[in-house]
C-alpha cells in the first residue's frame, strides 16, 4: 500500500517560504549559504590545487644528462650525473642546449618553393 504524501506538511513548508517571517529568512539564508558553500567549494579546492602544483613544478630541477626532474636532490636518480648547482630551484637548461642564451640565437628559416 503506497503512502500519501504529506501535502500538509509540504503546505506548510511552502508557506514559512512564501510568506515574510524569520523563519521563512532563516530557511532562505541557510539554503543559500549552502548552496554557495556546494558551489564554490570545489572552486576554492581547485585553485589551490593549481597553485600548489604550480608551486611544485617551480621546485623541480630537470637533469642535464637524461631529462629526469627531481626534487631537492643534488644527483640524479636516473643516471647519476649530478645537476647544475648554478640552475637553482627548478632551473637548469633543457638537455641538449647548456648555456644558450636565448636572446643571442637567431633562427634562418629558408622558404623552399615547388615548381609545378
Amino acid at each position: 500500500m503506497q503512502r500519501p504524501l504529506p501535502w500538509f506538511w509540504i503546505g506548510l513548508l511552502l508557506l514559512i517560504l512564501v510568506v515574510p517571517t524569520p523563519a521563512g529568512r532563516l530557511l532562505l539564508d541557510l539554503v543559500g549559504g549552502l548552496t554557495l558553500t556546494l558551489l564554490g567549494l570545489p572552486l576554492l579546492l581547485g585553485t589551490a590545487g593549481f597553485l600548489t602544483w604550480q608551486i611544485r613544478q617551480r621546485r623541480l630541477r630537470t637533469c642535464p644528462a637524461c631529462g629526469f626532474r627531481a626534487i631537492g636532490l643534488e644527483q640524479c636518480p636516473a643516471c647519476g650525473s649530478p645537476f647544475d648547482p648554478s640552475s637553482g630551484l627548478g632551473g637548469g637548461a633543457p638537455a641538449g642546449a647548456p648555456g644558450v642564451d636565448a636572446s643571442t640565437v637567431t633562427i634562418d628559416v629558408e622558404v623552399i618553393q615547388d615548381s609545378d
